[in-house]
């Protein structure tokens, strides 16, 4: 992979500027559109526990595999620990179970979905477990950040991962995080889009050395399906009047401009499509340039909004406020 098509992680890995991203693919399709994704050019794929498409998402890169289109050493693969598995001696049991899942030996980088700690819930009782233990109820663990930071620690000690990372994490966890890790997080993913900036959060992490991943880039538009209110009242950033105009002065879709709003700014982005022009769009946002008054323009958009809150899916677990 070109180096400027990718950014040097402080692991000593280089990560991908553009990924697909696994979050809500079904999973009658998944396999084929990791597979049609590889086709297309993609090499990082962002996927998670969470997901519950890791069988499916290992199918289609053992097919491509198989086919000759790449090799394993070609891709970037990424999953996440979730919450349930905080737990310092579940995390290693759980990363390889994901592996797996996938049909491998290791993750290019495993991050911590969320600073969420919560009770333990066996997979085979449910998997993935979501928020509920298994009466239902949202339950605390008692782990702490660094109980389960300590532990992915060693799983790149053993090889597991070659990199790990946190994600849905605020700046002043990540202070924290940075005083006794032994290993600092390669990555940050947030959520980030032109609604949702998080500038302050963004420069803080870079000038850590740590690489910032956006999802959800779009903004509501990943969450109208999920019928969230907060997403139903915004208006459509790949419809606004800023993002259209400056899409028709590059001569480029709304969805590009989204993007390279982002990569511009050396920030990761994983989109996701199943239809195949939109695929080779979503990968081509890294040859034109934004000019500063289209990023102006941009910027005037943020209004703090953010849709990825578990309060958003009735879930009482406060951790923006």
């Amino acid at each position: 992979m070109p180096s400027s098509t990718t950014i040097k992680l402080n692991s000593g890995h280089e990560m991908p500027l553009v990924g697909f991203g696994l979050w809500k693919v079904n999973n009658d399709t998944c396999a084929d559109q990791v597979y049609n994704a590889i086709k297309a050019g993609y090499r990082c794929f962002d996927g998670a526990c969470d997901y519950g498409n890791e069988v499916e998402s290992g199918q289609g890169v053992a097919r491509a595999i198989k086919d000759g289109l790449v090799k394993r050493s070609d891709l970037f693969l990424v999953s996440k620990l979730w919450n349930s598995f905080h737990d310092g001696p579940r995390v290693e049991p759980i990363c390889k179970k994901q592996l797996k899942d996938w049909g491998l030996d290791y993750f290019d980088l495993y991050i911590m979905h969320f600073p969420i700690a919560l009770k333990y819930v066996d997979p085979e009782v449910r998997y993935p477990p979501g928020f509920t233990d298994e009466n239902g109820n949202v339950t605390p663990s008692k782990a702490s950040i660094q109980e389960t930071w300590t532990a992915m620690e060693k799983l790149v000690e053993t090889g597991l991962c070659k990199s790990i990372g946190v994600s849905n994490f605020r700046g002043v966890l990540l202070m924290d995080l940075l005083r006794y890790a032994k290993i600092r997080p390669a990555t940050l993913q947030i959520e980030h889009h032109p609604y949702l900036m998080q500038e302050g959060l963004v420069k803080y992490a870079q000038d850590e050395g740590i690489a910032v991943t956006a999802y959800s880039s779009f903004g509501p538009q990943s969450f109208l399906e999920l019928d969230m209110q907060q997403a139903k009242d915004a208006a459509l950033l790949l419809e606004h009047s800023a993002v259209k105009k400056i899409a028709d002065k590059h001569g480029k879709t709304a969805a590009q401009v989204l993007l390279r709003w982002a990569t511009q700014r050396n920030v990761a982005v994983i989109p996701k499509s199943n239809n195949k022009d939109r695929l080779a769009q979503n990968l081509d946002v890294l040859g034109f340039d934004l000019q500063d008054e289209d990023m102006k323009a941009i910027k005037s958009i943020d209004r703090g909004l953010r849709f990825n809150d578990p309060l958003n899916y009735g879930v009482s677990l406060p951790i923006y406020v």
